[in-house]
C-alpha cells in the first residue's frame, strides 16, 4: 500500500490541507478552513482533517505556518495574529497526528519552495520569493531547498527610510489599511501606487544585493494591484551594482503554493 502524507499551510486566517500519496505527482483536492484562534482547537481540526484525508496510517507531514519558528524546540516564538499558538508544542502534536517525520517551516518559505519547484521559479538554481500581502516577507531557495537560517527570513522588516520605517510599513496591505483606512484595492490614486512601486523597488534592490538570485518571484494579494514593467523600471534606477537584473516574475501557484512547497518538503524527507 502506498504511503500517504499530510500537507498543511497554516495562515493567520485560513489553513489549507491536502494529502499526498507516495509516487504521485499531485496532491489531493485541498481543504480550506478558517484557522482557529485557540491552539488546542487548531490541533483538533488538523487531526480530524488528517484522518479524513489520509486515513489512520499517516507516514509523515510537512508544511508551513506564519511566524518565527524555533526549530530546536518545535515551537512558534512569535505568532502575531494567533497569540494562543505561541510557545505551544506544535511539532510534538503534529508528530502524534502523523506518526512519522514532520517538517515545518515559515509559510512564506514554503510557498517560495513551491514556486521554485513547481511555479515561476522552476528551472532556476537560486530563487528569491517575495510576498506583498497583508504583510511582507520573502525567502531564498537554492537548488530546490529552503536556505538554512537560524530564525527564518524577515525581508519585510528591513528599514528603508531615514524615519526608521520598514518596507512592510510602506507597502503591506495591513499597514496601508491602518494608515489610510482603505484596502489597497480601494485606492486608485496613481501617485500613491507610484510611491508603493518605488518603495518596493528599494526593498527588492536590498534583497537582490544580499541574496544574488537568478530570478525574483513576486506574489501576494497587493501584487494584484501592480504591473511588473513599472517595478522593473524603478529597480533598474536603483540596482546599478550588477551588470543586469535577475528575472522578475509573478508567482504562478495562487493560493496553493504552500501545498506545492509542502509536497517538495515531503520528497526531501525520503
Amino acid at each position: 500500500m502506498s504511503k500517504k502524507y499530510l500537507l498543511f499551510d497554516v495562515g493567520a486566517t485560513q489553513m489549507r490541507l491536502a494529502s499526498f500519496t507516495q509516487g504521485s505527482k499531485k496532491f489531493s483536492e485541498p481543504v480550506v478552513l478558517k484557522t482557529p484562534k485557540k491552539f488546542s482547537e487548531g490541533v483538533k481540526l488538523i487531526r480530524a482533517q488528517a484522518s479524513r484525508l489520509c486515513g489512520k496510517q499517516i507516514a509523515g507531514a510537512a508544511g508551513g505556518i506564519a511566524g518565527v519558528l524555533d526549530k530546536s524546540k518545535g515551537i512558534l516564538r512569535h505568532r502575531g495574529n494567533l497569540k494562543d499558538w505561541q510557545n505551544k508544542p506544535l511539532v510534538k502534536n503534529l508528530k502524534k497526528i502523523a506518526k512519522g517525520p514532520v517538517t515545518i517551516e515559515n509559510d512564506t518559505a514554503v510557498v517560495g519552495l513551491g514556486e521554485a519547484t513547481a511555479g515561476a521559479g522552476r528551472g532556476h538554481g537560486i530563487v528569491a520569493y517575495i510576498t506583498v500581502s497583508t504583510g511582507v516577507n520573502g525567502a531564498r531557495i537554492v537548488d530546490k531547498k529552503i536556505d538554512p537560517s537560524l530564525f527564518g527570513f524577515e525581508t519585510g522588516k528591513q528599514i528603508i527610510d531615514e524615519r526608521g520605517h520598514t518596507l512592510e510599513w510602506h507597502i503591506a496591505g495591513g499597514f496601508i489599511k491602518k494608515r489610510f483606512g482603505k484596502t489597497p484595492h480601494q485606492i486608485k490614486d496613481k501617485k500613491f501606487w507610484q510611491q508603493v512601486v518605488g518603495h518596493l523597488a528599494v526593498g527588492l534592490n536590498n534583497t537582490i544585493l544580499h541574496w544574488s538570485p537568478e530570478v525574483v518571484v513576486l506574489g501576494g494579494g497587493v501584487m494584484n494591484e501592480m504591473t511588473l514593467p513599472p517595478i522593473v523600471s524603478e529597480l533598474k534606477k536603483v540596482l546599478t551594482v550588477y551588470p543586469k537584473l535577475p528575472l522578475i516574475k509573478r508567482s504562478e501557484l495562487g493560493d496553493f503554493g504552500g501545498l506545492h512547497g509542502a509536497m517538495a518538503l515531503i520528497r526531501q524527507q525520503r
